[in-house]
């Protein structure tokens, strides 16, 4: 994948991206930059040497703080509003990054808002930093309402009464909190983020890669029925029986000490193992 922007910088190495977002002076989502995250987003789903996309900032004080407040003014208003026949494209940017067969992770180092809120909403896992990260979604000051996938995508994520107080109120949510509603996954001190989304990231890349796949889609299930979850479960499992990797990993897993009393008091260690073994 040639990975070529103005605004995006993508380094790979192995089956991670670490996509690095700099548009000064404030990282706003500017057309330019949503055209281009636009088109990394088409580009990293169809990437297949690819099994985790971390994306971070390289301003430390801003992951993405909004979407151009002044482009938006530009939005034609000169007919009645209609209801889309199909998914507006910035929504179908979140949700490629959501459901692509990649695990994505936002390492968010500083403030985010409004459509970047919404687009590390949609990603798999979302890790902050204690007194720097800040999440607010600010279009409800503005007179409009979060458009890019927000008033769905919070409700599901940290439960429909908190995101009504996100919404809202307008407001900055610190870290700690947004950690305590399950927005991030974890907040770290300063300087640790880096090496923990670093070491998590190639874990995950060092696993088959179609467990890695499979597992994912078997938890984006979760949003249907749980009997067809469960039905969608069962059949995936099925399907990584009978992979090669899955074969190989399970005999080495007995091999290394899976069953014995010792191996399994530090079974983490074990797959830590497993994912060298797949690597080497």
């Amino acid at each position: 994948m040639a990975y070529d922007y103005e605004h995006i910088d993508v380094v790979v190495g192995g089956r991670v991206a670490t996509v690095t977002i700099s548009n000064p002076p404030i990282n706003l989502i500017t057309p330019d930059l949503y055209m281009e995250l636009m088109a990394l987003s088409a580009e990293l789903k169809a990437d297949s040497g690819l099994t985790v996309v971390i994306v971070k900032s390289a301003d430390p004080d801003f992951f993405l703080a909004h979407f151009d407040v002044g482009a938006i003014l530009e939005f034609p208003t000169d007919t009645e509003a209609e209801r889309d026949a199909e998914q507006h494209p910035y929504h179908l940017m979140c949700e490629r990054f959501r459901t692509m067969d990649k695990v994505t992770i936002a390492q968010i180092e500083g403030r985010v808002g409004g459509g970047g809120s919404e687009l590390a909403a949609s990603m798999d896992m979302r890790f902050g930093v204690k007194g720097k990260t800040i999440i607010n979604q600010m279009e409800v000051p503005l007179g409009i309402l979060p458009g890019g996938t927000g008033t769905q995508r919070l409700p599901r994520l940290v439960g429909r009464g908190r995101a009504m107080e996100i919404i809202l109120g307008g407001d900055d949510l610190d870290a700690e909190t947004a950690e305590r509603w399950g927005y991030l996954n974890r907040i770290f001190d300063p300087g640790e983020i880096d090496t923990f989304v670093s070491a998590l990231a190639q874990r995950i890349a060092s696993f088959p890669v179609e467990a890695v796949r499979l597992a994912k889609q078997a938890v984006d299930g979760a949003g249907q029925p749980l009997e067809e979850g469960l039905l969608d479960e069962a059949y995936l499992f099925q399907r990584l029986l009978r992979t090669e990797g899955a074969k190989a990993n399970m005999r080495r897993f007995l091999e290394i000490g899976g069953h014995t009393r010792e191996g399994e008091l530090r079974v983490g260690e074990l797959g830590a193992e497993l994912g060298k073994a797949g690597t080497s």
